[in-house]
């Protein structure tokens, strides 16, 4: 009876012991059998060992296959712990991070360079992509991520239109897009986002130029940096994106906005503003005419040589 037990024990202490002192990241590949992923587990420190790793299995497992896929096992994981996550699939999740306002060339610069993704994937059109952090999980095509992330996009932008307020003044849900891009490029502050969509509904609503600086970028840099002060010559060219050249929207979007700009042009602030200047905070100061306007801007150049930058 003794030995009984103490060999009892002894396939116990194994059984439910694991390996791994440290986060241990493993990939089981497809089609991998129970006793190949133990081996690969115990090679890489996730597992004191292969051998109790399967007597475990064997006397306390389920019958539940194990998936494939990039697992993340965790310090101080018993046997039981890692048998119960290879089954459920819950695979290690890596992000692509797009931020509000990242244009398309970056989009597909920051797909080429996740690690582990593969494929090639294209430069996707201008203001198709929805700003969000994407999982995506070792092996996934990029196409793949592009994807869905395109179908994000689609799926909020549905539901904005949808949504869309009486007072906007884009006429489908593409001048919507159109309008958010650059909405999402003059203000970083959540709190004068949709009075920015004022003021540009205000300029679209009575013919105005927009004048906005990021459209006249656009076109020579695809969204990129400029990197210098903006030319006499880029100010007065007419390719279409220059709102400083032409009345009305640019003929496409210059960036990829975000939900919260996308709301805040089918639903702006009710303002008579027609101006706005940096206020030296991060944020703008607003003006209903052009001699408050200019008010406004002799203050912050005013700020702006007190700073050095002038």
């Amino acid at each position: 009876m003794r030995s009984w037990l103490a060999l009892l024990a002894a396939i116990l202490l194994a059984a439910c012991s694991g390996g791994a002192d440290r986060d241990v990241t493993v990939v089981v590949p497809p089609g991998a059998s129970l006793k190949a992923a133990a081996n690969i587990l115990e090679k890489q420190g996730a597992i004191g060992s292969a051998s109790g790793f399967l007597r475990h299995a064997k006397i306390f497992g389920s019958s539940e296959p194990i998936k494939p896929g990039e697992y993340e096992i965790k310090a101080g994981m018993d046997n039981g712990d890692v048998l119960a996550l290879l089954q459920s699939g819950r695979t290690k999740q890596r992000f692509v991070i797009i931020p509000e306002g990242t244009p398309s060339v970056v989009v597909a610069d920051k797909l080429m360079a996740a690690d582990f993704l593969v494929g090639n994937v294209a430069v996707p059109a201008e203001g198709s992509v929805l700003p969000d952090a994407y999982p995506y999980t070792r092996g996934e095509q990029r196409s793949a991520v592009l994807k869905r992330m395109q179908g994000a996009m689609a799926k909020a932008l549905s539901k904005a239109w949808a949504d869309r307020k009486p007072n906007t003044v884009v006429r489908s849900p593409e001048e919507a897009v159109i309008l958010a891009s650059i909405v999402e490029k003059e203000t970083s502050k959540a709190s004068e986002r949709r009075t920015v969509a004022g003021v540009y509904s205000n300029r679209v609503r009575i013919g105005m130029r927009l004048q906005a600086d990021p459209t006249v970028i656009y076109p020579v840099t695809r969204g990129r940096p400029l990197g210098r002060r903006i030319l006499k010559s880029e100010l007065l060219a007419d390719n279409g994106y220059n709102t400083y050249a032409k009345s009305g929207l640019p003929v496409g979007p210059i960036a990829n906005p975000g939900k919260a700009s996308i709301e805040a042009v089918l639903n702006p602030a009710p303002t008579r503003a027609l101006y706005f200047v940096a206020d030296g905070t991060g944020g703008h100061v607003f003006a209903d005419t052009l001699e408050q306007h200019n008010a406004n801007v002799q203050k912050w150049y005013a700020l702006r040589r007190s700073r050095g930058e002038m």
